[in-house]
Formats: C-alpha cells, sequence, structure tokens
C-alpha cells in the first residue's frame, strides 16, 4: 500500500500478469501495473489550457492560432474516429494476454486466465483511484475543446455557405455522426454518381394504396356508428328478470367499446418505407476513402446461462461480429448481469471461432450469419454460389462449428455443480462473481485491436464483456439498470452516435440491418428527429400452426405499421437502433411549423404556438415532459458567459455532473456530436472511468431512470422509455426489410407463454399506476393525440381482463339459470344485431387485406386475446395492485430460451402453474351449460330450443377461443394430467349440485298448491 500525496487517498497497485507468445512457446513475465495519471501531466495540461484560454483573450492573433489548433485537432478527431482509438498493448511489441479487471472496494486486481483464449486490447487501470483525481485534466481539457468548437463552429459557418463547385447550394446536413456529401464536399465534375444518387433521401414512405385503405377506414366509421346504436339499444332495454346479468353484461360489452376505440383508431394512418441502401453507400462510403458511416454500439444483454443458454448467446454475437458494416464503426458489448463464469468462458470461445467464421461469412456473403441458423436452414446452400471451394469451405466450417458446440456444451455441463469453494480462475484466484448479489465490476476486452485479426489477418469488430458491480442494499433496477450501465460504459470506450440492442436470443438475420436503420438516422433530412428505428420481431422455432400466437403478427405488421404514420411505434424491447442523444434525455430540434394546419394534422398532434423564448423556458420547469437537457441552451449558455469565462464553464459542466454523474470522462462524451473518445484520453483513464460508471452507487442522486437512458419503475421499461422520448417530441420509425433484420426465440410451451405475457402485463399495470400513466402524463409536451391513445392502449389493456372473463362466465349462468342478458328483440333491434358482427368481420378481413396477414395469425390472435386475458393479465392485475398498494414485489423471470427445439417437444410438455386455473374453470364451466341447457331444452320440449340458441350461441364462442388452450392440457397423446382431471371432476361435481338445486327436470305447474287444496282441488 502505498499513500497518494496529491490527494490523500490510499490506492495499492494491481500486478498483472502476461503471455509472451513466440515460435510456439510460451513465456511469462511479470509486470508492473497500470500507471496511473501522474499529478505533473494534469497540472501540465490544466496550465496548458488556461494559457490558451487567456492568450486568446489578450491577442487577436493568439486566437488565430488557436483556431487553427482547434482545426487540427478537429481533423486528427476525425482521422482517429475512422480509425478508432488505439490502445496500448502494454508491453513493447508484444500482446498482453488474459487480463481480468475488477473492481473492488479498496483495491483493484488483476487475474491471468488461461482458460480465455483472446488478447485483450485495453491495459486496465486501479479501479480504486478517486475520479477527482483527473476530473481537472481529462474532463476540463474535453470540456474546453468541446467549448472552442462550438466557438469555431459559428466562425465557420460563413465558410459552410459557400456554393458548391456545380454552382449549386444545398442546406448544411443534419445528419448526426459524420460529413454530409451535399453540405460541405466540393464534388468534381464527372462525379456523375455523387451528383445524382447521393444528394436523393436514403428512405420514402409509401402510403397504403387508396383502393385497400379507404373501405377500410370507412367501415370503421360504420362500425363506431353502429357500435353506438348498439349501446343505446342495450341501456334502454334493460332485462328485468335479469337485472344482475343486464347489468354486468352492459358494463362489459360499454369497456369493450373503449378498449376497441384506443386499439382501432391509431391505426388510421398505416404506411410502409422504402430504404435505399445504393444511395446511403455512395453518400458515406467513397472508394479509396475510409467509411463515413456512423458508429453504432451494440448491446446484447444476458442474465442466467441456464435458462439463457450460452450457444444461443454465442450465436448472437457472431452474427454481430459478422454483420456488413465497417469493422472499426462497430462494437459488441455484452452485459452479464448474473457475473456468471460460465458466461465468461464461452464468450472467450466464441472470440477464437470468430476468427475463422466471420472471414467465412464475408468471402462468400451467407445469410444468416448465425452457424446455429445458417447450418440447420432447409435450402439448397449452393444456389447462387459460384466459386468452386464454397462446398469444401463450408463443410470445413461446418466441423469447426461442431467441434465449437462441444467445447460450449463442456463448458455448461461443468457448470451444472457448483464447487463449495466457489469457481477458481485459472491462476488460482477465486472468480469475482462467485456471489451474484455482492461482487465487484468487471470489464474484459476479447477482439478488436491490430492484435487479434481473424484467419485473413484483417481486423474484428471489438468484443468487450461487461459485469456492473452489485452490493447489497442497492436497487439495482434489473434488465434497465444493466441497459444503462451500457450506456456508461460504451460512451467511455467507444462513444458511437448509435445503439443497437439485442436480447441474447435475438440474431442479426440481415447482415444490412445496420445498414437499414442508418438510412433513417443518417438521413440529413429525418435523421434529427428520430428517437430509434425499431424493427419487427421474427422468430424461429416456432410450430408450424403457432397454436399460442407467439409470432404476434397482427401487432407487428398491423399496430406498429399504424402508428408509423403517427408519430412512430413504440418501443418493444429488442431489435431496435437508438439514437444515443435521445437517451440522454435531449429534446429534438424543433422545426417551423406550417400556420393552419388541417383538421387531421390537429388530430394526430398538429401544431402547436410557440411562445417566446422565456415563455419557452418556464414552460419546461412547469412541465416535466419537456426536458432541460438542450443542447442549444447549453451552446448559448457557455457562449452568453464569455468564452474567456472560467467559472462559467465550470459551473456548466458540474450541472451536467449533476445530471449523468460524477464522472467528467462520460459528461464530456455526452457533448461530442460526432461520437468517439476525447483524443487527449489515454487507455488507463479510460478503463478506470469505465469501471467507475458501472458501480452501484454511481446513479445516486443524479437524472438515471428517470429522465437519462432506460426508465425505471416498471419491468416493461421498453414501454416506457420510448413514451418518454415520444412525449418529448421525437419520433420512432418502423424499418421492415424483405429479409427479416433479426430473429429471436419465442416459447412456445402453454405454461411459459403465459408467464411472458404475465410479466408484459404486470409492467403495463406499473406504468397504469406511476406518474407516468399516459392518461394524464405528458399534457402540454410534443406526443400526439393518438399516439397516446395507443400508449394508453399498452397500458391499460391488463384491466380488461376483468369484463372479460365475466363475460366468458355469463354464458354458462344463462344456460344453468334459463335467464339471458337480452331481451325478446324486435325485427329492427336485429337487424342492428347482424350489422354490429357483420362490421366487425369486415374490419377483420379488410385489416388483413391492407397488412398482408393471413387469416390463421389473425384468428390464432383472437384466441389468444382471450387465453392470455382470462389468465396471464388477471393475475397482472391483482400482482400490479399488491406492488403498489401493499408494496409486495413480484420477481423477475427470465423467460427461457430453447437451444434445439427439435420436434417441437416443448410444445407438449405440461407444466403446472396457477395461470391455468381460470382458463380451465371457464372451459368446463360452459361445458356444464352447455350439457345442461342441451338437457333442459330436451325436457321442455320444442318451444324451449329458440330461446336456448342464443345462450349456446355466446357458450360456444367461449370455448372455440379457448380451444387451443384445451388442445395444451391435452399434450401430445391427448393424455390429460391428473391435476386437470381432479379440477374437472370438483368443479363439475359443484354445477351439477348446483343444476339439481335449480331442478331443471320438474315440470312447472301453475295452478294452486297442492298443500292448499289436498286432491279435491
Amino acid at each position: 500500500m502505498e499513500e497518494d500525496s496529491g490527494h490523500g487517498q490510499t490506492t495499492s497497485r494491481s500486478q498483472a500478469s502476461a503471455m509472451r507468445q513466440g515460435n510456439g512457446e510460451e513465456g511469462g513475465a511479470p509486470v508492473e501495473g497500470r500507471p496511473s495519471l501522474r499529478a505533473e501531466d494534469t497540472n501540465q495540461r490544466d496550465t496548458d489550457g488556461s494559457g490558451d484560454s487567456n492568450q486568446q483573450s489578450r491577442s487577436q492573433d493568439q486566437a488565430k492560432k488557436i483556431a487553427e489548433r482547434m482545426s487540427t485537432w478537429r481533423s486528427k478527431s476525425e482521422r482517429e474516429e475512422v480509425s478508432g482509438p488505439k490502445y496500448d498493448s502494454g508491453l513493447s511489441g508484444e500482446l498482453q494476454r488474459n487480463v481480468l479487471t475488477v473492481r473492488t472496494q479498496g483495491r483493484g486486481h488483476s487475474g491471468e486466465l488461461g482458460a480465455a483464449s483472446p488478447d485483450p486490447k485495453i491495459s486496465y487501470a486501479d479501479a480504486n483511484q478517486s475520479t477527482r483525481e483527473f476530473s481537472g485534466g481529462l474532463g476540463s481539457v474535453a470540456w474546453r475543446e468541446r467549448v472552442e468548437g462550438w466557438k469555431m463552429k459559428q466562425d465557420k459557418s460563413s465558410v459552410h455557405s459557400h456554393p458548391v463547385t456545380n454552382g449549386t447550394s444545398f442546406p448544411p446536413s443534419e445528419g448526426r455522426g459524420t460529413t454530409d456529401f451535399d453540405a460541405t464536399t466540393d464534388y468534381n465534375a464527372d462525379d456523375a454518381l455523387l451528383n445524382d444518387e447521393a444528394r436523393q433521401p436514403l428512405s420514402r414512405k409509401v402510403p397504403i394504396p387508396s383502393s385497400r385503405i379507404n373501405p377500410y377506414r370507412m367501415v370503421i366509421i360504420l362500425r363506431l356508428i353502429i357500435l353506438c346504436i348498439f349501446l343505446h339499444y342495450r341501456l334502454t332495454n334493460p332485462v328485468r328478470n335479469a337485472y344482475p346479468l343486464w347489468l354486468l353484461s352492459v358494463i362489459c360489452e360499454i369497456w369493450f367499446a373503449i378498449s376497441w376505440i384506443l386499439d382501432q383508431f391509431p391505426k388510421w394512418f398505416p404506411i410502409n418505407r422504402e430504404t435505399y441502401l445504393d444511395r446511403l453507400s455512395l453518400r458515406y462510403e467513397r472508394e479509396g476513402e475510409p467509411s463515413q458511416l456512423a458508429a453504432v454500439d451494440i448491446f446484447v444483454s444476458t442474465v442466467d446461462p441456464l435458462k439463457e443458454p450460452p450457444l444461443v448467446t454465442a450465436n448472437t454475437v457472431l452474427s454481430i461480429l459478422a454483420v456488413d458494416y465497417p469493422v472499426d464503426k462497430v462494437c459488441c458489448y455484452v452485459s452479464d448481469d448474473g457475473a456468471a463464469m460460465l458466461t465468461f468462458e464461452a464468450l472467450a470461445e466464441t472470440s477464437e471461432f470468430a476468427r475463422i467464421w466471420v472471414p467465412f461469412c464475408k468471402k462468400y456473403s451467407i445469410e444468416p450469419r448465425a452457424p446455429e441458423w445458417y447450418f440447420t436452414q432447409k435450402i439448397d446452400y449452393l444456389k447462387d454460389k459460384i466459386q468452386p471451394s464454397f462446398a469444401k469451405d463450408r463443410r470445413a466450417m461446418k466441423r469447426e462449428y461442431e467441434e465449437f458446440k462441444i467445447r460450449i456444451n463442456g463448458l455448461v455441463a461443468k457448470a451444472q455443480k457448483i464447487p463449495e469453494e466457489g469457481w477458481i480462475m485459472p491462476d488460482g484466484m477465486p472468480w469475482p462473481g462467485n456471489n451474484t448479489r455482492d461482487h465487484p465490476g468487471m470489464i474484459q476486452v476479447f477482439l478488436g485491436h491490430e492484435g487479434s485479426p481473424d484467419s485473413d489477418g484483417n481486423e474484428l469488430p471489438r468484443l468487450v464483456y461487461v459485469s456492473r458491480e452489485k452490493r447489497p442494499g442497492f436497487q439495482h433496477h434489473k434488465k434497465a439498470g444493466a441497459m444503462n450501465s451500457l450506456v456508461r460504459v460504451s460512451a467511455v470506450l467507444t462513444n458511437g452516435p448509435y445503439l443497437l440492442n439485442l436480447d441474447c436470443d435475438h440474431y442479426i438475420n440481415n447482415s444490412k440491418a445496420l445498414r437499414e436503420a442508418m438510412c433513417f438516422l443518417m438521413d440529413p433530412n429525418l435523421g434529427r428527429s428520430v428517437c430509434y428505428v425499431q424493427f419487427p420481431q421474427r422468430f424461429d422455432g416456432i410450430d408450424k400452426n403457432d397454436r399460442y400466437a407467439n409470432r404476434n403478427t397482427v401487432f407487428f405488421d398491423i399496430n406498429l405499421r399504424g402508428l408509423d404514420g403517427i408519430q412512430g411505434p413504440v418501443y418493444v424491447g429488442t431489435g431496435c437502433v437508438f439514437n444515443r442523444t435521445a437517451l440522454y434525455g435531449y429534446e429534438p430540434p424543433v422545426k417551423p411549423k406550417k400556420k393552419g394546419g388541417g383538421f387531421l394534422s390537429s388530430l394526430c398532434g398538429g401544431s402547436r404556438k410557440k411562445g417566446s423564448k422565456s415563455d419557452k423556458k418556464s414552460h419546461k420547469k412547469a412541465d416535466s415532459t419537456v426536458p432541460v437537457f438542450n443542447l442549444d441552451d447549453i451552446e448559448e449558455g457557455v457562449e452568453g458567459a464569455g468564452y474567456d469565462d472560467e467559472k462559467a464553464l465550470l459551473t456548466s459542466q458540474m450541472s451536467l455532473e449533476k445530471r449523468f454523474g460524477m464522472s467528467s470522462v462520460f459528461v464530456a462524451s455526452t457533448l461530442m456530436e460526432n461520437g468517439g473518445v476525447p483524443p487527449s484520453a489515454t487507455p488507463d483513464i479510460l478503463l478506470k472511468e469505465a469501471i467507475h460508471v458501472i458501480s452501484c452507487g454511481y446513479e445516486d442522486k443524479t437524472d438515471w431512470g428517470t429522465e437519462i437512458g432506460w426508465i425505471y419503475g416498471s419491468v416493461t421499461e421498453d414501454i416506457l422509455t420510448g413514451f418518454k422520448m415520444h412525449a418529448r417530441g421525437w419520433k420512432s420509425v418502423y424499418c421492415m426489410p424483405k429479409l427479416p433484420a433479426f430473429k429471436g426465440s419465442a416459447p412456445i410451451n402453454l405454461s411459459d407463454r403465459l408467464n411472458q405475457v404475465l410479466r408484459w402485463a404486470l409492467g403495463s399495470v406499473e406504468i397504469l399506476l406511476s406518474r407516468h400513466c399516459p392518461i394524464w402524463y405528458g399534457y402540454g409536451g410534443r406526443l400526439k393525440f393518438l399516439e397516446r391513445f395507443a400508449y394508453i392502449n399498452t397500458t391499460i389493456y391488463p384491466i380488461t381482463a376483468l369484463p372479460l372473463i365475466i363475460y366468458c362466465t355469463l354464458p354458462a349462468i344463462c344456460l344453468l339459470t334459463g335467464k339471458f342478458i337480452i331481451p325478446q328483440i324486435s325485427n329492427i333491434a336485429s337487424i342492428w344485431f347482424i350489422s354490429l358482427f357483420l362490421s366487425i368481420f369486415a374490419t377483420g378481413i379488410l385489416e388483413m387485406r391492407w397488412s398482408g396477414v393471413g387469416i390463421e395469425e389473425w384468428w390464432r390472435n383472437e384466441q389468444f386475446w382471450v387465453i392470455g386475458g382470462v389468465s396471464a393479465h388477471l393475475f397482472a392485475v391483482f400482482q400490479g395492485l399488491l406492488k403498489v398498494l401493499a408494496g409486495i414485489d413480484t420477481n423477475f423471470t427470465v423467460t427461457s430460451k430453447a437451444s434445439d427445439d427439435g420436434d417441437f417437444a416443448e410444445l407438449y410438455m405440461f407444466k403446472w402453474t396457477t395461470l391455468l386455473i381460470p382458463p380451465t374453470t371457464l372451459l368446463i364451466v360452459n361445458l356444464v351449460g352447455v350439457v345442461a341447457g342441451i338437457s333442459y331444452a330436451i325436457n321442455s320440449g320444442y318451444q324451449s330450443w329458440g330461446p336456448l340458441f342464443g345462450k349456446l350461441f355466446f357458450a360456444f364462442w367461449v370455448i372455440v377461443h379457448l380451444y387451443p388452450f384445451l388442445k395444451g392440457l391435452m399434450g401430445k397423446q391427448n393424455r390429460t394430467p391428473t391435476i386437470v382431471v381432479v379440477w374437472s371432476i370438483l368443479l363439475a361435481s359443484i354445477f351439477s349440485l348446483l343444476w339439481v338445486r335449480i331442478d331443471p327436470f320438474t315440470t312447472r305447474v301453475t295452478g294452486p298448491a297442492a298443500e292448499q287444496c289436498g286432491i279435491n282441488c
């Protein structure tokens, strides 16, 4: 231990081990711990920065020199952003190997992992040194550089406004992250492609043909009119002899009508979109020059490797590393929130296999680039292949992958039994994550530097393992907290301006998926106002009939396309490319709107009047939906305070640190328009900060989880996060390429599927009962009217379980009691009833016509709406009420991901859960009611068959909708589980006794009672 005299803090220098690679031999040599930032270096940096600023204020000539120096720095920064930051290896000319750095309470230590094969790129710094040790150095320098950049923008504005060589002046680019050829590049006269194609939009809206959408809208209006007439008739014609049943049915019908309106009208403006990948390449990828495409940081989250098999995660990572995108622009971060050594070792094996898999994919342009699904697809893999060596290389690669699977399976088998002393690393040190609830933060870089090329000698994308710190007594916020940790780590290490988040079971099925997203995010006109690009979820391994509506095509192909025509689709948790600026809580740029918008424009959230600047600022303070994080305000404040005012700079930096956390490196990264890390940053400082920003206490007293990043307060953090962005005025885009961008696995087992739906519904109930409820949150912001309708429907749909279960019980009660919820109707009333049913069917048919959804998929969705509504949604309502009112929290259950679906054996596996009780009960009750009703009609004569048909119709409606649930109970060979048999006998006995008590077979006599007149009546 040694005392740091400069800061009065005790630190320990960690010893690191390095493996030398020679001619087939390895030798180890101890290396001193990574050097920390020296005090004299820090002081020198401060002196240089302040001296430059003072000299500029004294002399105009010196100011010009500073401007030239900043111009040189900015050009250097752009070059470094293209090639990525250069990290030292820690040894002169030799590779540091297998160093795992963990952040502990009192010390940092590094362990040599002999089993881990990759060579890390970054030399790790001591994790225990205070951030304040270098906040005055790198932080102030980066902050000052940023402010100088703002100043230079004003000086360069006149330069950028000059016309280009072809005599045409174009508006400056509004895209973020790269140089736009339209704005700043002088074109050669013979560069015809750039003159024509490169300036064209990168995407366009494709409206639905009027021959399909107009009849659909007309039927919606007609159905709304018929529904109002129907409800008026029901309210004005009560059933006197069954008043309670009538009242319950009317209340349920009114709720169903409200729910239908909230679901239907956000689908009023559906659109399609087209992207132009060739124009994207022409604009940002010029031959012989570095690619100008923006960098993308990709997040993969996993928790439990036993429920989320490492082989599934490995396939996702391999598809990311092989994506069709510049390798220096891609970085994959894997979040291991369970701190499992199995995940770490599997990732090490994956990084080794990637060295041969990635060049194979790019050489032959194969799709998909997840090896498990590539080798199992049942297609002619030789189609369109012309290289004679392809078949031979494919066979060799398949053999390599099978060996890779065996190694992964071996790691999984070893992890089944945890040693009593915990897991031990190859160097003899205990694994830091043995206690999953109390462990330090861990970061390991596997790939992405000059010392780890692929088998062809080319560079690979960077691959980083991250496990955030966890300590007892801290709230870690489950998946949302893990995602926010990845946001901060990626900002410190690579700082790509765009982020893609994927679940561990969602691999990249279309290698051009990132390019598809960039057609929107990097579009000069559209990109600045887009917070994220959402892709539809597609799934593998689902049975042909899709018994439990796992594909959810009605939601992804109808609802989200409708929202895309308003303000954009909701965020659905995976397969989404984010604008990092939107995640930081900044508001989008406000475009001047045309006066006098039409009725439809106002209905969809039309123009609102803009007040003065002072009114706008006071409005921000009054309304929490409009964030105070406005980059323009920060810029104006700094420039207005005076360029030389160091106190103003420090005040602005401190305010940002209060919002984003006490990390000046991270705060500086949030202000870099083009992403990338500051060129003045050293690897030691970056890694030290990366460990610091994933500490469990970093978010205390900051805006993380409330205004910044993924929003806390619900297990469905995706809906809440997207809602906050839309409330600030951001737009989202729905991208549906012909080849699905991503594919994942879905739980095809009935119990697992219901548990998944339960988690989604519980999150919606939590939002409904929180301050972020869209019913009352966000008014005065920029959330459009129909977009709010969609969010309200997203949060209240679990409540529909209460009227739905009542409505499904009413047919059985009517059959058992002989009562009915509808009085005897006239011919005119019957016409309205028939018209309502016809309008319902017509809406569905026309919806399928413009969306392309099949009738079987639509019907499966209708069936599972009832199954989930009377089971998972019902439990979610009660669990949500218990959590909010009584503080009883429910544990987050990770959905199991199957690594091999085989012949759908999981589909027929029966797993008992309490979620099965309500639908089982409804099935049995309605079946008993049907038997009782038919028996009563047979006993009573033909005159009783007429009223019976209406009751039987509603009972069969319930049974038909629950039919997939019934098949799930029966299993593959129709062998009913014992628990279902016992429950059925119990319920049948109860209702049989009730039926006997009603005495349906006794002939009802209308004469005097026998006790009064005896035999002489």
